[in-house]
């Protein structure tokens, strides 16, 4: 779909305004009159940057993503895990942890979400990840056949998302450092 070319603080208040409503009201409670209401556009503004609710959210999703993997390479895999936690925005992870929960729930009856955060966040994101850890393969630090490989994005993800419910504590980087060295670098051996 072309897209007209807002300029980048523009784009950054509305991708803000979509996820104080994600926080305030969850996916589903989220409305295109909603975002346009908040952010004095028109739906058809909207529409027409976008084309849909679920392409909003991702791309809201992924322009507010603290760390960008494909821009990490130390020269180690636990340099890079390392770096990847000094990243992380703790207080965006608090508020996103939630936020994602949210979501969690709101794919299951939306598939058209599922799709767009597939395509817009995750796929990205797996593609960083999956060159952090080929290069780690490359240079001799991981097996190339430990199972642990395909298991780092759940493991990853598991810490932010569960950390809140089960110790009701918010991630920190601290709490990273250490998921990272005793859970995700074991199993890869390192």
């Amino acid at each position: 779909m072309a897209r007209s070319r807002l300029t980048p603080e523009r784009e950054s208040e509305l991708y803000e305004a979509v996820l104080d409503l994600l926080r305030e009201v969850g996916y589903d409670g989220l409305t295109m009159d909603a975002v346009a209401t908040r952010t004095h556009s028109s739906k058809a503004t909207l529409y027409r940057q976008w084309g849909s609710k679920p392409e909003l959210v991702a791309r809201a999703l992924r322009h507010n993503k603290p760390v960008r993997l494909d821009e990490i390479d130390t020269g180690s895999l636990r340099g890079d895990f390392h770096e990847m936690v000094s990243r992380a925005d703790v207080d965006q992870l608090e508020r996103d942890s939630a936020l994602m929960r949210g979501l969690a729930h709101a794919i299951h009856d939306n598939p058209d979400l599922l799709q767009a955060l597939r395509e817009l966040l995750i796929e990205p994101e797996m593609t960083g990840l999956d060159e952090i850890l080929r290069r780690a393969v490359a240079r001799g630090e991981v097996a190339q056949d430990n199972p642990a490989l395909k298991l780092v994005p759940h493991m990853m993800t598991g810490a932010l998302i569960v950390r809140p419910l089960v110790d009701g504590r918010p991630v920190d980087q601290a709490f990273l450092t250490t998921y990272v060295d005793a859970v995700v670098l074991r199993a890869l051996g390192v």
